[in-house]
C-alpha cells in the first residue's frame, strides 16, 4: 500500500464535481500530483452499486495513493458503501465529504450539513474506520456551516479516527466567494496533531508557499485552479521545493490538451468530445487569440474527429 509522507508538503487535487473524472485526474498526475481524490461518490448509489458509480471508482494505474470521497450520514449505508470499496484495489485512502455545499446535498445531511450535527459526524467517520481496510481515513471539511467553529469541528475529526484533513477555508454560507480564512486553517494546525492540508483560492506558485508558511499546513489542495492549468502542480512543487520558477510553452500546452481529449475519448466514448467542451473552455481562456469564437464554436461540434482537428488547429498557435 502506498504510504503518504508528511514531511515534505503533500499537493492534492481537490475532488470537483464534473472535472476531477479519470482522465483528468490522469493528466494532473503526471504533473507531480501527490494525491488524487475520485469526484464526491454518494454512499447510497454505491451501496445499491449503481453501474454510472461504480465507474467512478476507475483509476489510472498512476493514481498511487487515491482516495475516494464519500458522501453520506447513514450508519448502515456508509458501511455497505466502505466495504464495497473494500473490494477495490489500488484505493488508499476513504474520504468523508463534510463540505459540499450543494443544497441537494446539505438537505439530505451530507456534506457541509454535517457540520450542524458534529456528533452525526464523528459517528460517521468511526464507521468509516471501522469498517475500511484501507489505509487510511480522512475528512474534508469547512470551517462551519453558518459560523466558524472550526477548531471544534477539527477536534471531532481527529478524535474519532481521522488520520488527516483537507480543509477549505470557508463556512458552507461563503460557498466560493467569500475571502478563504488561513488565520482559521492555521489554528485548526496548532490545535490537531494530525495533518492539515489547506484548500481554498490557492492559485499561483507565490500563493501556495505563503499558505504553506503562514498556515503550517503539511499540504496543499487544489481544485479550480488546476482546471485548465493541470500543469500548475509542477510549476508550484519547482518553485516552493525547487526554489525554481517554470513556465509551460504552447507546445506542451498543445500536447496536454490532446492527451486530454484522448483520454476523454477512451474513457466516456464518442460522448467524450461533447463533455470535453468545458474543458477546451478554460484551456482557451490561458491566452489564446479567437478564444471566443473557438468557444462558441466547439459548443456546436459533436463529431469526435471533427473536435479532435479544430483543437489539435487552435492550440498551435502561439499565445498572446
Amino acid at each position: 500500500m502506498a504510504t503518504l509522507d508528511f514531511s515534505t508538503p503533500i499537493f492534492a487535487l481537490a475532488p470537483l464535481a464534473g472535472f476531477t473524472d479519470l482522465p483528468f485526474r490522469s493528466v494532473v498526475k503526471k504533473f507531480g500530483a501527490d494525491l488524487t481524490v475520485s469526484e464526491m461518490i454518494s454512499s447510497n448509489a454505491l451501496m445499491f452499486q449503481n453501474a454510472r458509480t461504480l465507474k467512478m471508482l476507475e483509476k489510472n494505474p498512476l493514481e498511487t495513493p487515491y482516495s475516494i470521497q464519500i458522501a453520506g450520514s447513514d450508519q448502515l449505508v456508509i458501511q455497505k458503501a466502505v466495504e464495497l470499496i473494500n473490494q477495490q484495489e489500488g484505493i488508499d485512502i476513504i474520504d468523508l465529504n463534510c463540505g459540499c455545499p450543494a443544497p441537494k446535498v446539505v438537505n439530505n445531511l451530507q456534506g457541509s450539513s454535517l457540520l450542524t450535527d458534529l456528533s452525526k459526524m464523528g459517528e460517521t467517520i468511526r464507521t468509516i474506520k471501522k469498517y475500511s481496510n484501507k489505509e487510511y481515513t480522512s475528512v474534508k471539511i469547512r470551517l462551519g456551516f453558518n459560523e466558524k467553529n472550526h477548531v471544534e469541528i477539527a477536534k471531532v475529526c481527529e478524535d474519532n479516527g481521522a488520520d488527516f484533513i483537507a480543509v477549505h477555508g470557508r463556512t458552507r454560507a461563503g460557498r466560493y466567494k467569500a475571502p478563504v480564512d488561513y488565520d482559521a486553517i492555521k489554528e485548526i494546525q496548532k490545535a490537531i496533531s494530525i495533518p492539515v492540508i489547506a484548500n481554498g483560492d490557492i492559485t499561483t506558485p507565490q500563493k501556495a508557499k505563503w499558505v504553506l508558511e503562514y498556515t503550517g499546513a503539511k499540504g496543499l489542495m487544489i481544485g479550480r485552479g488546476a482546471v485548465g492549468k493541470p500543469w500548475i502542480f509542477k510549476i508550484m512543487k519547482d518553485y516552493i521545493l525547487e526554489g525554481k520558477e517554470s513556465a509551460v510553452t504552447p507546445e506542451l500546452i498543445q500536447e496536454v490538451v490532446l492527451e486530454h481529449f484522448e483520454q476523454m475519448i477512451s474513457h466516456f466514448g464518442q460522448y467524450g468530445a461533447i463533455i470535453f467542451r468545458k474543458h477546451l473552455h478554460t484551456y482557451s481562456k490561458i491566452g489564446y487569440q479567437g478564444a471566443s469564437n473557438f468557444r462558441n464554436l466547439v459548443n456546436k461540434i459533436e463529431d469526435e474527429k471533427e473536435m479532435r482537428d479544430i483543437t489539435k488547429e487552435f492550440f498551435a498557435q502561439e499565445m498572446v
